[in-house]
């Protein structure tokens, strides 16, 4: 009896280690709009949508599983993954927990990344992130 008890133990310990990487695992932000290799006007309207995590204002505070968004602009992604995202023209924050938002862009080709961060600005890491290339005219 008592092994099984220890056999069921390990099966719940394992359960909930598990479920909790599963949690993130599972997730993933996708641009919707526009598409890859779009020709666009600016100002240009990035949507965004999530699986997996729930998108809140930056407001509500660190809450795992959920946070928002930051659109980032001709820019790699951040190396260090530990820090704040930056806020300037490349880097913009959507902490108000909107999924979109309209950017002026100048015409020419433009890789366009979306961030998925904690409501202190700091991304998951891994990164919960998405790319598209577009052109304005």
């Amino acid at each position: 009896m008592k092994h099984l008890y220890l056999k069921f133990i390990t099966f719940l310990s394992f359960l909930l280690i598990a479920g909790v990487n599963y949690t993130f695992a599972g997730s993933a932000v996708t641009i919707t709009d526009p598409p890859t290799g779009a020709m666009v006007s600016s100002p240009v309207k990035v949507c965004m949508a999530t699986e997996g995590v729930e998108v809140e204002p930056a407001k509500k505070g660190i809450n795992e599983g959920k946070g928002h968004h930051h659109i980032i602009v001709d820019v790699n992604l951040p190396k260090d993954l530990s820090k704040p995202v930056g806020k300037d023209g490349n880097h913009i924050h959507m902490g108000d927990g909107s999924t979109c938002k309209k950017i002026k862009l100048s015409a020419g080709k433009h890789i366009i990344r979306t961030l998925f961060a904690k409501g202190n600005h700091v991304p998951y890491d891994p990164a919960l992130t998405s790319t598209v290339t577009i052109n304005v005219k």
